[in-house]
């Protein structure tokens, strides 16, 4: 499972004109499930996720988390994350999850954060969507379970 992180200080997003999910500061969580994912992966990301300390404190150091700060997450799904571009000029999705097993992770990954205390905004798993946000720094990470 693939997430990148970007810390942002406002983020949308808007589906066929019609907005879905909106915070102000915090993270914006791009979400890219494997088929060979597992509720194991969902774990490790949304701890690392909510903890890793990647926001200002007082004297401009990034030594904050995600719960430290009480900000809000917006999930999106993005099954490109998991792209195979290596071969060719058209990316491969042949890794990716299953729409199935991809939502139930998706879903799964959602209820976990907001079960740690999150206030977590979404987009719509599959949709075509439009994403806008002001990546605050900028300040961006690309987590992958696969490489713990």
């Amino acid at each position: 499972m693939i997430a990148v992180l970007q810390r942002v200080s406002r983020a949308g997003v808007t589906i066929e004109g019609r907005v879905t999910g909106s915070i102000a500061s915090g993270l914006v969580v791009l979400l890219g499930v494997h088929k060979t994912d597992t509720e194991t992966d969902v774990k490790f990301l949304v701890e690392k996720s909510a903890n890793l300390r990647i926001f200002s404190d007082s004297v401009g150091k990034m030594n904050l988390s995600l719960l430290d700060t009480g900000g809000s997450a917006l999930v999106i799904s993005q099954f490109t994350l998991v792209g195979d571009w290596r071969k060719g000029r058209r990316p491969s999705f042949i890794g990716a999850a299953p729409p199935e097993q991809g939502e139930r992770l998706y879903e799964q990954f959602i209820a976990e954060l907001q079960g740690r205390g999150v206030a977590v905004q979404t987009g719509v798993f599959g949709a075509m969507m439009e994403v806008e946000l002001v990546n605050d720094g900028p300040v961006t990470f690309v987590l992958d379970s696969k490489r713990a």
